[in-house]
Order: C-alpha cells, then sequence, then structure tokens
C-alpha cells in the first residue's frame, strides 16, 4: 500500500456502517495525563511524552526531521517550511518546546525560503534536503538534493546549492530520505519509483535493467504508475559536496527511508500497492536488507517479478498491508539491548512501529517482528534517535494533524550500550566479492567470482553474478559456455543473457537445454527457466528450429505441481506458442489450488480491519471472498495466448472469467479481470465476439471495465466537505423527494454491503428500516459526518494487547472461560478467530469508529436530500417525504 492511495469505495462502505455506530452510549475511557498518549500502546517500562501539535500553530504537518550538532530537532513540514525546535530535557516541569521557522536566503518573509521537503539530514555542518516538489511562484525550487549551509555564523541557512536536480513527478512517490553513511564520508539517498534516475558517476547495479517479464502486459487500470518502467525506486550515494553520485541498489516501489545497523548492512522497508490485492503478483509491504548492486523486482502494474528469480532478492520479512514510511536502528538509544539493535519501522496507514529483531542468517539477515508502538488513528510519518536516547516521532502527513511525541524508558532493564555486532564469515564473503561492484574492470574479479555462483546462499551467489557482470564480457563468454555445473551454467546464461546481444541467443539457449532438466532441482528448474524467459523477451522467440527444440524441451514439464515453477512455464510456453499449454492451462483453472504460506506476512490482513476506517473495510470485503491466485495467473496468461485454443476452450475459458468477477480483490481488481478478458476477446473470429463478450460478463461491468455495475444512477455532484451546520438546514423540508434517486445514492454508495433495509442487504451493521423513527436528520449527519464524537460499545472494536507485544482487534462475539472469540472481518461475520485468555495482557474498547467521517462528501445538494429522504423514510416509498 502506498502512502498516497485511497479508495473511493471505502468511503462509500462506511457512510452505510457507521450511521448507527457511533449513536448510544459513549465508549469506556481511561483517563491519562494527555488524551494523545491515551491511544498509544507501548511496551512495559516505556513512557510516552507529547512534544507539540504544528497544526495548532499554523506550521503544517511534519513529515521529515534530523538533529543537528547542538540537540536541536529540525521538522519539514510537506507542503510548507522548515522549524527548528529547542526541547525542554526529560523530566522537565514544561514540555512546551521552542520552535522557530528557519529563514533562507534574502527574500521577503513571507515566502518560503526553502520548504516542500520529505528528507531532512544533518550532516557536514550542513542541512541536506529532498524538495519533493514543481518549481512555481509560491516556492521556486524544483525537485531535487539541496544543500543549505550557514556561512556567516548567524544560525540560519542563507546559501542553498542544488547539488542534484530530479526529473519525474513530485509527490508521495518522490525523493525521499538521506542517512549518513557508517564511516560518516558520504549520504545514501532513498528515491520512489515516480523520480527518474538520473545519469550517475557509477552504477553498482549494471545498466542493463529491462522489465523482463514475458507474462502478458496489464498495467494498472485506474493509471497509477503506467508510465513507470525499470529500475522502479533506488538508492544512491554521493559527497558531501554532491559529487560522486553512485547507483547502489534499485528495484523498489516506494521505499521512504533507509536504515544502517552497527554491521554497515543497509534496510529499507518497501510498499505495496493495495489495489493489487488477491492478483498474483501482489507483494506485500516488506522489509528488505539493501546489499550492493541489488535489484528487488518492481515492475508496474502485473509486471512486478516473483520474489524467488534469481535476478533479484528476496524480502528479510513481508509485514503485510499498510504505508511504509519511516525505518531506524535503536543504535544509540537507553533502551534494553533487545531495542538499541532493532530496526524500527513505521506504519503510517494502520499506526504502527515495528521492533524488526534481526538474526544474522550467511549472508544476509533472518527477522522476526513484534508490534512496538501503535495507536489508532496514528499517521506515522518520521522517527529518530535523540541525543538522550528517546525516540522521537512524528505523525501527519496529507495535511492531516501533526503532533510530536517522545518515548523513553523507565523499566528495571539494563539500557547499557551493547557491544557492537560481528559480521558473519559469509558476509564477509559477500562484502568481499561487492568490491568488485564498483571502480571499474578488476583482473582478480573472475578467478574470486566465479566459484561462488554455486554457494548456496543466495545473497552471495548474486553478488557474484554482478561482480561478473562488471568485467568484460570477452573475459568470461568461452568460461561460460564451457560450465558443467548445473547451477554455475544458469547463473552464468542470465549474466550473458544480460550483458550480450541477439546473436548469443542461439548458444545460451542450447547451453541450458543440454542441461537434464528432469534430473535438477526445484530451485535450479525455476532458475533454469526464468534464464530462457528473460532471453526470449529481450531477444525475441528464436528461430523455428530452435523454437521446436525449446517448446518439445520445456512443454513435458508442464504442469509441474509447484506452483512457482508453474507460473514461469506456463507464460514461457505462451510465448513460445505451443498449442499443448493452452489446454493445460484451462484444465488449471478449475483445479489449481494457492500455496497458503506463499509471501507470508507477520501481520495477517484481518488484524488490521479496525485498525483505519478509511482502508479497513476495504481489506474486510476483500478478504469475504478472496480470488484464487494461480488461477487468477494462468487467466491472464491465457489471455494472451494465441495457440491452441477451440471453441470448448474458449467456452470453459470465458466462463471461468464470469465468475471471477464474483470474488472481492483490491481497488484494481476487476479491472484486470477485464483487460485479462479483452486481451483474450481480440484472439476470437470476429464472428464470435459477441457471443465471448456476453458470456465473459460485459454486461456486469462499468463502461470503463473497472467497477462492477451497482446502479444506472450514479451521483453527478459536484460534492463538497459537508459539515452538519451546511446540511442541516437542507433538512428542514424533505418533502416531494425522488424515492428512486434515493435509493441509488443508498446503492452507489453500498449501503447493502453493510446494512439491511426492508428484509434487503447485509448484516455488518445494525437495520436501517426503523432509522427515521428513532432518530433525527440531525443525528444522522452528526453521526455520518462526526462518528468519533460518541461510540456505542454496541458496535466498537476492542483491542486485545498480547503478552508478546502485539495486539488484535476485532468485534468481541463472545467469551467463554478460557478464551475470548472475536469477529475481524465485518463482511464475513461468521468467521472467528479465539484468543487464549492467557495471552492477553489486557484490553479495551477501541476509541475510534470504524465509519470514517465525510462519507457524505460525494454527494450534491439534491442528492443528499435524496439520501437522507431514503433513510428517514427506511426505504418505505409510501413515505409522506415522496409524495408531491
Amino acid at each position: 500500500m502506498s502512502y498516497s492511495n485511497l479508495t473511493f469505495k471505502s468511503f462509500s462502505i462506511l457512510l452505510c456502517v457507521g450511521i448507527l455506530f457511533s449513536c448510544g452510549k459513549k465508549a469506556e475511557e481511561s483517563k491519562p495525563l494527555h488524551p494523545k498518549v491515551a491511544k498509544l500502546k507501548l511496551p512495559d517500562g516505556f513512557v510516552a511524552e507529547h512534544i507539540y501539535s504544528p497544526g495548532e500553530h499554523e506550521q503544517g504537518s511534519w513529515v521529515g526531521m534530523t538533529f543537528d550538532d547542538k540537540g536541536r530537532l529540525i521538522a519539514t513540514d510537506q507542503y510548507g517550511a522548515i522549524y527548528r525546535l529547542e526541547i525542554p530535557a526529560i523530566g522537565s516541569d514544561s514540555l512546551a518546546p521552542k520552535v522557530e521557522k528557519l529563514k533562507f536566503g534574502t527574500g521577503p518573509d513571507e515566502k518560503i525560503g526553502m520548504g516542500f521537503c520529505q528528507g531532512v539530514l544533518f550532516a557536514f555542518n550542513s542541512l541536506y534536503v529532498t524538495v519533493n516538489h514543481n518549481a512555481n511562484e509560491e516556492f521556486d525550487k524544483g525537485m531535487g538534493v539541496y544543500r543549505l549551509q550557514d556561512l556567516d555564523g548567524d544560525d540560519q541557512y542563507e546559501s542553498i546549492t542544488l547539488i542534484k536536480a530530479l526529473t519525474g513527478h513530485p509527490g508521495e512517490h518522490g525523493p525521499h530520505s538521506m542517512i549518513l553513511s557508517p564511516d560518516k564520508k558520504s549520504i545514501f539517498f532513498m528515491a520512489g519509483n515516480h523520480v527518474d534516475l538520473p545519469d550517475l558517476d557509477a552504477y553498482r547495479l549494471p545498466k542493463v535493467w529491462q522489465e523482463d517479464n514475458l507474462f502478458p502486459v496489464i498495467k494498472d487500470p485506474r493509471g497509477h504508475a503506467t508510465d513507470r518502467t525499470a529500475p522502479g525506486g533506488w538508492v544512491a550515494s554521493f559527497d558531501p559536496d554532491g559529487s560522486n553520485w553512485e547507483l547502489y541498489s534499485a528495484g523498489y516501489r516506494n521505499a521512504y527511508d533507509i536504515a544502517f545497523n552497527e554491521a554497515g548492512d543497509l534496510f529499507t522497508y518497501d510498499s505495496d500497492m493495495e489495489w493489487d490485492f488477491g492478483m498474483p503478483w501482489y507483494r506485500p509491504t516488506r522489509i528488505c536488507h539493501v546489499t550492493s548492486g541489488s535489484e528487488f523486482g518492481w515492475r508496474t502494474g502485473n509486471q512486478k517479478w516473483s520474489p524467488e528469480y534469481p535476478d533479484n532478492l528476496p524480502a528479510t520479512l513481508n509485514i503485510g498491508q499498510g504505508s511504509p514510511t519511516n525505518v531506524m536502528f535503536g543504535t544509540g538509544a537507553k533502551f534494553p539491548g533487545k531495542y538499541q539493535k532493532a530496526l524500527f519501522a513505521f506504519d503510517w496507514s494502520f499506526g504502527i512501529i515495528y521492533a524488526i529483531h534481526l538474526q544474522q542468517q550467511g549472508a544476509t539477515y533472518s527477522a522476526t517482528a513484534e508490534e512496538f508502538i501503535s495507536g489508532s488513528p496514528l499517521p506515522l510519518t518520521d522517527g529518530i534517535i535523540g541525543p538522550d536516547g528517546a525516540i522521537y516521532f512524528m505523525t501527519g502527513g496529507r495535511r492531516l494533524e501533526s503532533d510530536l511525541y517522545r518515548v523513553y524508558y523507565q523499566g528495571d532493564e539494563k539500557t547499557d550500550q551493547i557491544s557492537s555486532m560481528t559480521a558473519s564469515e559469509e558476509s564477509q564473503t559477500r562484502k568481499k566479492l561487492e568490491a568488485f561492484h564498483t571502480g571499474g574492470p578488476n583482473p582478480a574479479a573472475i578467478e574470486t567470482a566465479w566459484p561462488y555462483l554455486n554457494h548456496p546462499d543466495r545473497f552471495i551467489q548474486y553478488a557474484a553474478r554482478i561482480a561478473i557482470e562488471h568485467q568484460p564480457m570477452a573475459q568470461w563468454q568461452e568460461k561460460a559456455f564451457a560450465e558443467k555445473d548445473p547451477t554455475v551454467l544458469i547463473q552464468a546464461m542470465i549474466a550473458l543473457t544480460r550483458q550480450g546481444d541477439a546473436k548469443l541467443q542461439p548458444q545460451i539457449l542450447r547451453a541450458l537445454m543440454a542441461l537434464d532438466f528432469a534430473g535438477l532441482d526445484i530451485t535450479q528448474k525455476r532458475n533454469l527457466t526464468r534464464a530462457v524467459e528473460i532471453n526470449l523477451f529481450r531477444f525475441g522467440n528464436p528461430a523455428a528450429e530452435l523454437k521446436t527444440q525449446l517448446t518439445q524441451y520445456l512443454g513435458p514439464q508442464f504442469p509441474s505441481k509447484d506452483n512457482l515453477l508453474d507460473r514461469s512455464l506456463s507464460k514461457v510456453l505462451a510465448s513460445l506458442e505451443d498449442p499443448s499449454a493452452t489446454q493445460k492451462m484451462i484444465a488449471l483453472l478449475q483445479t489449481a489450488q494457492d500455496d497458503p504460506d506463499y509471501q507470508k506476512t507477520f501481520t495477517a490482513s484481518s488484524d488490521l480491519v479496525f485498525r483505519n476506517s478509511q482502508y479497513g473495510l476495504d481489506i474486510a470485503e476483500m478478504l469475504s471472498s478472496v480470488p484464487p491466485a494461480q488461477q487468477s495467473y494462468f487467466a491472464t496468461v491465457l489471455g494472451g495466448a494465441k495457440a491452441g485454443w477451440t471453441p470448448e476452450l474458449r467456452d470453459e475459458y470465458f466462463t471461468w472469467i464470469r465468475k471471477a468477477f464474483e470474488y472481492k480483490g483490491g481497488r484494481s481488481y476487476v479491472g484486470f479481470i477485464d483487460r485479462a478478458r479483452k486481451m483474450a476477446l481480440s484472439h476470437v473470429p470476429k464472428s464470435d465476439f459477441d457471443k465471448y463478450n456476453e458470456l465473459s460478463g460485459a454486461s456486469l461491468l462499468t463502461g470503463s471495465g473497472n467497477d462492477l455495475r451497482v446502479s444506472d444512477i450514479q451521483p453527478e455532484g459536484p460534492g463538497r466537505r459537508w459539515t452538519v451546520e451546511e446540511a442541516l438546514p437542507m433538512m428542514e423540508n424533505l418533502a416531494g423527494r425522488d424515492f428512486v434517486k434515493g435509493k441509488a445514492m443508498y446503492a452507489a454508495s453500498l449501503c447493502l454491503s453493510c446494512h439491511t433495509m426492508r428484509g434487503e442487504g447485509g448484516a455488518v451493521g445494525p437495520d436501517l428500516t426503523q432509522l427515521g423513527t428513532r432518530f433525527s436528520a440531525k443525528d444522522i449527519l452528526d453521526a455520518t459526518i462526526n462518528p468519533n464524537a460518541v461510540i456505542s460499545d454496541q458496535y466498537a472494536a476492542t483491542i486485545f494487547y498480547l503478552h508478546d507485544g502485539s495486539s488484535i482487534m476485532g468485534k468481541l462475539a463472545n467469551e467463554e472461560s478460557d478464551k475470548y472469540i472475536v469477529s475481524q472481518n465485518p463482511f464475513d461475520p461468521n468467521t472467528l478467530r479465539e484468543i487464549p485468555k492467557k495471552d492477553v495482557k489486557s484490553k479495551k474498547l477501541s476509541e475510534i469508529s470504524i465509519m470514517m467521517p465525510g462519507m457524505i462528501n460525494r454527494l450534491n445538494e439534491e442528492e443528499l436530500k435524496d439520501l437522507m429522504a431514503y433513510l428517514m423514510a427506511g426505504g418505505n416509498p409510501e413515505h409522506e417525504v415522496f409524495k408531491k
């Protein structure tokens, strides 16, 4: 999930869910010293303080922070200026900081001299910032990295130097954070996938990247990132003066921040694309070990790479759905030892700071996680370890309410600084190989790296191949073709395909086909098929004789009973126009089962439903009928398949497509299925088009193909940000309203998904048939626009805090002597989860309504009147409000 993505669908559903959820007695309350601290869940021994609220002083919504050499906090407003704070020490009588707005240059005070910054770092007696903005009259600085200096000693930054201009699309997938290198000689910078990679001085990842995917291309149907190509988001380093830019890693979606541990290893927290949820190419938010020359395989739309592909690296830990922002290590914190070594990862959407505990495993790390701090709402933006050993973190972003907090430890455990980590033998080997990723050709590289191409550690194997690719191909081409070890040969052929040209295609493919496929282990089989895919993508199908040989070599291996191998084989064989593959895939549309542990996440999606009313019900709806990912994969491959079709196979295929619209995926799910449908229709005889168009569900879809038809009448708008004061006077006379339009607004808002009205609809929330007899128009408007003001405990979620540091949210359905029974999905209330009481440390009712405010903002005045009339009438067409 990206930090910027919202769905209107969640708005519509929550309109219905919240009308009565917030009408009733007040949820149970605790009485902390500060209400914004009360919502925080903290580990034992930790204390939180609320320091400052920028919005209360018209200072915007803060997203970036750093400490300068005098211990002052510098914070950036996402759409405004930069501020500097002197914060009272822990234990002071007052927490009120001294806040100043920094001045830059010599322009008038009302003009922003520097701002719109997402990343900020104090280093080398300078302030480095990343501006995420197109230059205009309000602010004349464009997107890029700037160095700010105080050259005249007046404690202000009057010198502004642009050290790297950036192009692309400013916004929340733009330029992000920076961090000082472990040797404190350079700066590392993180850019999102909407920032073009400029020409750099050096590239640890060889500059030969392509899309490298034979999957039939379907870009996001709703237009997100459709013009973005490889290498996606990227990490680079540069010298203090802005020189010597070197690409370090790439292939991310929209990672915001990077952090080094004490061993000098770099990590990030990359985002998902929640609109893709339920699709086979979906990848959850994940912690990545950012090694030299690494590639993590983000591509636009359905082109994202499998984590198993040998030409990219896997995640260290899959977290789950969310919106990653900050990452930082606890180095320097006055915390218990395990938290000093932990990587803290911030999720903006669901208000969770995860503590990621890393353990060296070969040349990389394994990881476990715990929920360190959480709250709802808690839109986390940035954090840092302060000079006092406390964690400072901020909330805000997207003009949301912004707050600054401090968290420190007062428990009984020791907080002495722990010893530094010693790199494992495998990590030392990897770093020895990575030394060949920079500095130009090295005569020792081939001899050193070649033996490691078959190393069982994937990170070492990857580093070795990249080291070889940095050397002139003439020095290792002959050696590659002479190789007998299957693992080394496959890696060498991948390297030759990436670095060579089409003249080498026949020799590369024959070298791969010389291997006994049946005698390979499953990893070798997957990697060989991937090597063929890269080759066909870059050079096209080979000449007829070789094409036939390749089809005969791979065809009998499909299906293999391994889902990941079958995915690769299916698209390679479809590209080779193997007619038997089409028949096999049609059979798999009915039988293929998903791997339950594939990309298994630390946080289950069901645990997030009640944490955020904005996204939660979207997740709930998806989970109520999750699409079969493996079948969807074959359906997409078949959408582009040209060979092997019969009328009977087409009947089966298009019947499956129609049924697929019954599943619930992310916001783009319907559009992806429709695009596969349309690709397949482009290959049917013209005389059969109408038949298959109807059979495949054309009548179910809106004109764009991105949504299912809900009602022929949709809101026309324009809407507005309604308040009770604005809307209430319009409700004084609802006589003569339009029943048909009122019901249409009710349907278009998806109220039927959650509530029953006159025996029709869902059972998530209360029956609305008698709504108008129990509540006034003011009550309904107030509950809709301000849903958190009063929450009925009948509909409130319960938060269960567990002894292991995690928490579970859901509606308490039942309680037995030894366990709680909760429902976590409003759209599937009969699916229950049991929580042993022995695991529960404490529980409380959530103070956040499941309904999101502003649900009527899509409607214009007349549409709002019709909806309110329909609600007041309880769906009765004979009610007096509909009489002329």
